[in-house]
């Protein structure tokens, strides 16, 4: 048995990547992690990138051109790419030996006849149809989803980070139930010190980089009507750049991890009234930071987000309900301490990266079995 885990994602920079590393550093001590980089793959094989761009069109036609991010979203989801990814992902995995594989996110299908291969991640295509207006003519073709699909079965395991997203494995996909596992997730933030945290502040914090998806527009719409009855209050935005010019809201733009950090401390609600969300990182972080959360009905956020204990949840779009969450809290420091005391200790009990590690090694072990190292 080898002693090398091949670790497989798509691109080197996100925070989750470098999270994710680390629990399986954690969890599998007696490993190496080898950590393997499609798009650093993809740019060794000269021309791929003009060909796929070719074939982006073609199978996408002018969908590709639709929207802010519609060329990049449409370029990665090409059957073209996705075949060539699984070729070359599978030559790198012939050239060493490896223990497992193990595939950060659902985008391409990394595994390799010979090797046992595990799956960790947070969305599934066909799960933006329980989207409240999602629309249909987003969906990718139906032959790109069946090979999505036959990527969930190729799988020896597939870990999802929500019971919501595995639901969606079972019913949209048809995945035997023994094989996918939710595992929850930790975040890529977490606190430093216990000092006690001022609800009274009035401060509301957003962080989202999309921020017509993350429902900003509205969010800033609710502020409006909460500064009538509390024009202390404030509303910090990081991630995004909108233009808006209101009194008590100030608009941060992309941040380092290292820098939001800080805005988290100095909070007393966090707030992010996302349209769709694959899982919803930023919320664990809150809620590791002691912060009463008010968030959509979507997804996976009620099972973190618990309705009355932890936080409050409104409607995708309702900037009425959203002032109206807003103010309660504003307007109760204890309750904002309840309920961040509640999330915070959800945070504790499972949605952290130790957590995450043990349930991801145990049902490694019982699929590969494996008998643990002494």
């Amino acid at each position: 048995m080898s002693e090398k885990i091949a670790y497989i994602r798509v691109w080197p920079s996100p925070a989750i990547g470098r999270s994710v590393a680390r629990m399986l550093e954690g969890a599998f001590p007696e490993y190496q992690i080898e950590t393997i980089n499609i798009t650093d793959l993809l740019r060794k094989r000269g021309g791929l990138t003009w060909r796929n761009l070719f074939h982006t069109f073609k199978e996408h036609g002018l969908a590709s051109l639709k929207g802010r991010d519609g060329l990049r979203r449409h370029f990665f989801r090409t059957t073209y790419l996705f075949q060539q990814v699984k070729e070359l992902v599978a030559e790198q995995l012939e050239s060493e030996d490896y223990a497992f594989s193990f595939q950060l996110q659902s985008l391409f299908d990394a595994s390799a006849e010979h090797l046992p291969h595990f799956i960790y991640t947070d969305h599934t295509h066909l799960a933006n149809l329980s989207y409240p207006g999602y629309d249909d003519e987003r969906l990718m073709p139906p032959k790109w989803i069946a090979l999505e699909r036959g990527m969930y079965h190729n799988a020896t395991g597939v870990f999802t980070r929500s019971m919501n997203i595995r639901q969606s494995l079972l019913q949209d996909y048809g995945c035997p139930p023994e094989k996918v596992q939710c595992v929850y997730s930790g975040g890529n933030l977490r606190p430093t010190d216990e000092s006690q945290r001022d609800y009274q502040a009035k401060r509301i914090l957003f962080v989202g980089a999309d921020w017509e998806r993350k429902g900003g527009p509205e969010l800033v719409e609710a502020f409006r009507i909460v500064r009538q009855a509390h024009p202390d209050a404030k509303l910090v935005i990081v991630g995004s750049q909108p233009r808006i010019n209101l009194p008590g809201c100030e608009v941060l733009g992309p941040l380092p991890l290292s820098a939001i950090q800080p805005h988290y401390e100095e909070a007393s609600i966090f707030c992010l009234p996302t349209h769709r969300e694959p899982f919803g990182l930023a919320f664990i972080e809150a809620m590791a930071f002691k912060l009463p959360v008010v968030a959509t009905r979507i997804g996976a956020i009620p099972e973190f987000v618990v309705e009355g204990e932890s936080g409050y949840l409104v409607e995708p779009g309702d900037a009425e309900g959203l002032a109206g969450a807003l103010a309660r809290l504003l307007e109760a420091p204890d309750l904002c301490r309840r309920f961040g005391e509640r999330g915070y200790r959800l945070t504790q009990e499972r949605y952290n990266w130790e957590n995450v590690g043990k349930l991801v090694r145990k049902a490694m072990l019982e699929a590969l079995k494996l008998t643990p190292a002494k």
